[in-house]
Order: structure tokens, then sequence, then C-alpha cells
């Protein structure tokens, strides 16, 4: 059996009068790829937030690799160590060459040696395939290349689990494929990811689960070939039906 890395029970989050997460059940076992889907608006982005403590849940429990996170008794950088985390915006910082910006959470966070920092940022880079870049600040790369940086950022605190919220929507079409690719490579050494996606084909070839949520609900989970091509509750069928 696989070790559970993620458990969410009863979640529930509010923004003022709007209920966004609705009594969430969730579980994510160690190298699954869960691909969140959904019309905008259903809560995806949130519960991916609150999955990183980004926002702090109203009520219900998350579990994170076995043990039961509360914001008043937990360090939450210790567990964002963790838990790393890839936005719709790169949120690189401009002041700081492509290395830099890989190096700056090791020596900062976890005072990692500088000389030791670098040579895993340059590894990460070559991973991502962006090592000729290292000496190059943000404003120069595409957004293609801005993303993969972001996903060797994240990497660099070397996290057990991954979370992507919506990485290529922010891309122009032909930059998609890039950090797909990467993605999928991730996926392959069995890295842990939760992934809000509008990507339906690497939802469709890389999840091993789908997640379809709709109006702060998860309404079916199911492998892909099954989502896509069989969904049982009307909605799913709805939304697929919309976008497919």
């Amino acid at each position: 059996m696989s070790q559970e890395m993620i458990r969410v029970e009863k979640l529930n989050k509010s923004f003022g009068d709007l209920h966004v997460l609705k009594d969430i059940d969730m579980s994510v076992k160690e190298s699954d790829v869960v691909c969140l889907i959904g019309a905008s608006g259903s809560g995806k982005s949130t519960l991916l937030r609150c999955l990183n403590f980004l926002e702090i849940k109203d009520n219900g429990t998350i579990v994170i690799e076995g043990e039961d996170i509360n914001k008043d008794s937990h360090d939450l950088n210790k567990v964002r160590e963790k838990v790393g985390m890839v936005f719709q915006h790169f949120h690189l910082f401009p002041h700081k060459t492509v290395l830099e910006n890989v190096m700056e959470a090791p020596t900062q966070v976890k005072k990692l040696a500088k000389s030791n920092a670098k040579e895993e940022a340059m590894q990460l880079l070559e991973k991502v395939g962006l090592l000729d870049k290292a000496d190059v600040y943000p404003s120069k790369l595409s957004g293609g290349q801005k993303q993969r940086v972001a996903i060797a950022r994240a990497l660099a605190m070397k996290p057990d689990i991954m979370l992507f919220d919506e990485p290529t929507s922010a891309l122009d079409p032909e930059l998609v494929g890039e950090v797909l690719a990467t993605m999928k490579e991730l996926a392959e050494e069995g890295m842990t990811m939760v992934v809000v996606t509008h990507e339906m084909s690497f939802a469709r070839e890389v999840a091993d689960w789908v997640v379809y949520m709709h109006d702060g609900k998860i309404v079916e989970v199911g492998h892909p070939e099954n989502i896509f091509n069989e969904p049982k509750e009307e909605r799913t069928k709805a939304f697929l039906d919309s976008i497919l």
C-alpha cells in the first residue's frame, strides 16, 4: 500500500458570505498525480491554497504525511517545505538572476551553504532545460521559461508534494507544451502532484485520478479514462461536453 500523503476531511472555506469549499473529502497517495478540473469559480485553486496554508480553512481536517496540521500548533513554514507550490503567475524575483531565484529558498530558509545551493540549483536548471539561462534575469525569459524556473525553484526545497495552480493558463499556447513536458517528467519520477488545470490532454494522459469540482464540492473522482469516456454524473458530462 502506498503511503497517504494528503488527507482532507470535511474541509470548509468561506470568504465573507461566499461559501467556496463545502465539506471537501480527498485523499492523495504517494506518487499519485491528481488533476482538479472544473469551471472557474468551482473552488479548485482555493482547495490548493488551503493545502499549502496560503488560505486558512474555516473548519475540517488537513493531514499531510500522517500529521494533522493545525495553524495554531504547527510551524507552517516547516509544512510548506514539504509542499512545493507553482503558481499561475511565476512570482520570480525580477532583480535576481535565474540561478539566484532557485538558490534563494535553500540558502535563506534551509540555511544551505551557498556552494551547495548553487550546485543543486544548477542541477535543477539542467533538469528543466534552462542551464544556459542561469545568469539571465527573468525579464529576458519567455513565459514558458519563467514557469520552468518557478518549478525548479519549488523543487529546490526538496518537497515531498508539488501543487500546481493552473501553471499554463498565463502562457501563450505555443509555450504550454514545454511546461507540461517538465511536469510529465516529474510525474514519471514519482513526484506526488496535485494539479489544477484546464489542459484536459494532460489530465487524460498523466493523471492517476481526475477530480471534477463544481460549486465548491467534489462531484466525481475517477481514473481519467472513466471520467473522460464514461462520467457517472450529469454535471461532469455537461462540463466535459462544453470544453471538449
